[in-house]
């Protein structure tokens, strides 16, 4: 009776331990996504695509911006292994200037957070530079 009671007994810590090796895995397709030059108020949503590489469900408990000029999205519903699934990123293309931001994806993944980054720089057509303005170069223009 001892005997078959340790046999349980381990065989009941050897499941455990098997169900414990279970862990769900994060794989981005790229983690950088650039934006290139845009023009002011051009279409600002991108999104960055995963797929869930281990054999547990994905749930993805918090994506968060370093600025408040960027809005990620993330799925609600968890990610099955073997699907993909879609972080939505949108920036704010009303400003000027270069694009350099972070938005930080925590999950329940064997590595629980992963840093993606955007990057571009938006421009005004409007305002065009001052040497784009000259037709002629200097020594032309005293001639």
């Amino acid at each position: 009776m001892k005997k078959l009671v340790i046999l349980l007994f381990v065989g009941m810590i050897g499941f455990a331990v098997s169900a414990q090796d279970k862990v769900a895995k994060i794989k981005f397709k790229t983690e950088t996504i650039d934006y290139g030059t845009i023009e002011k108020g051009a279409d600002g949503v991108r999104v960055f695509e995963f797929t869930n590489t281990g054999d547990a469900p994905l749930v993805i408990t918090k994506v968060k911006s370093t600025c408040g000029c960027t809005v990620p999205k993330k799925p609600e519903a968890p990610i099955m292994p073997g699907d993909t699934g879609e972080i939505e990123v949108k920036y704010d293309t009303k400003r000027l200037g270069v694009i350099m931001k972070t938005i930080l994806v925590t999950s329940n993944a064997e590595t629980s957070s992963v840093a993606l980054k955007i990057k571009g720089k938006v421009i005004d057509p409007s305002k065009s530079s001052v040497l784009e303005k000259k037709s002629k170069s200097v020594l032309e223009q005293t001639q």
